[in-house]
């Protein structure tokens, strides 16, 4: 659970359980050039301790000291900041603007509820009314009819909201403003392959938020000397595969050339619901691969989902550049900009 959303979580649960009274402030609103997105967290102690923030550094003291209400007195507040030209500029936007924040008081048992669920990879989606403060938590898209009175507008953008990351926030027409918190479990990376490119894949995939995996039973290549602070299967694809199991936020590649390590896994992946599928080789490995593929029983179709030869067309010679040209591709499919 790498993401920044669950560390600052989990920062703010560790504060409650120390007898701190906590607050978190969350970005509903803010201009187009911000560094920090709708959805960022600063994580509040009474103790004055803090962690994440809400901007580039230049309200963060006026919403610690908003924080210190609300942990004192439970009362939500809605914040709004207007960013002079010369304020942007101070923190590195490029154009000045507003911002809005939400402050609500912690609490512990929400916290512990988010933080488990993202642990066995459910996605949750957080429904918070900023003209009530009042909060329910969706464990799934038919969950939203629960809501009291809900409109059809609420209940669609609620749905929506379990297939992406992020966070929106909604007028209604009678007034009514509601902020919906998408909570999406970590996305994972599983490398079939402890080869050379894998080394330099693994430190920017860590670096871009994904959880990574590799797989190589050949115990030689998977070393922790070769891949410090990255988790490592020592086992054959398949049974890793059967433990660690592929949803819609895993990213499987096979970097070997070996078809008895790359193909299982594959056919695996084209099983699941994985984002991104990618196998390394020249064009005519990966013709006799997709051949031997489709002597499974794979359609067409199917086999349209693997990214082969794998990454993007830059003209990638050494490992890095190639590791580049992977993870381009694989960020790109992700946020649907790249084919």
């Amino acid at each position: 659970m790498p993401h920044e959303s669950a560390q600052l979580l989990s920062i703010g649960l560790s504060y409650c359980q120390s007898g701190h009274r906590v607050a978190i402030a969350t970005v509903v609103k803010t201009w187009g050039s911000s560094p920090r997105q709708a959805g960022s967290l600063l994580v509040i102690s009474d103790s004055g301790d803090f962690a994440g923030s809400v901007s580039g550094g230049c309200i963060e003291g006026a919403v610690i000291t908003a924080a210190q209400k609300t942990m004192s007195d439970g009362i939500p507040q809605l914040l709004s900041f207007g960013v002079t030209q010369d304020m942007a500029w101070e923190v590195g936007l490029a154009c000045g603007g507003r911002v809005e924040v939400w402050v609500e008081r912690a609490d512990p048992e929400l916290l512990q509820r988010l933080l488990v669920a993202l642990s066995a990879r459910q996605s949750l989606v957080v429904v918070t009314s900023l003209s009530t403060g009042q909060r329910q938590v969706l464990q799934r898209p038919e969950d939203a009819a629960s809501i009291p009175s809900i409109a059809e507008p609420l209940l669609t953008a609620c749905r929506d909201a379990f297939s992406r990351d992020g966070a929106t926030d909604l007028d209604l027409p009678d007034g009514q403003r509601f902020f919906l918190w998408s909570l999406q479990p970590a996305l994972r990376l599983l490398i079939v392959g402890a080869v050379h490119t894998a080394q330099p894949l693994s430190q920017m995939a860590s670096q871009c938020d994904f959880d990574v995996t590799i797989i190589d039973p050949r115990t030689a290549f998977a070393t922790e000397a070769r891949f410090p602070s990255v988790t490592l299967c020592k086992e054959w694809p398949e049974p890793a595969l059967a433990k660690l199991g592929i949803d819609r936020r895993t990213a499987l590649l096979t970097l070997t050339h070996d078809p008895k390590l790359d193909e299982p896994p594959l056919a695996i992946a084209l099983r699941s619901e994985a984002f991104y599928i990618g196998a390394l080789g020249s064009g005519k490995t990966h013709a006799s691969r997709l051949k031997r593929l489709s002597e499974q029983g794979f359609s067409d179709a199917a086999l349209a989902r693997i990214h082969g030869p794998i990454g993007l067309r830059i003209g990638a010679r050494s490992p890095a550049e190639i590791a580049v040209s992977i993870l381009a591709q694989l960020i790109g499919v992700l946020r649907r900009e790249s084919p």
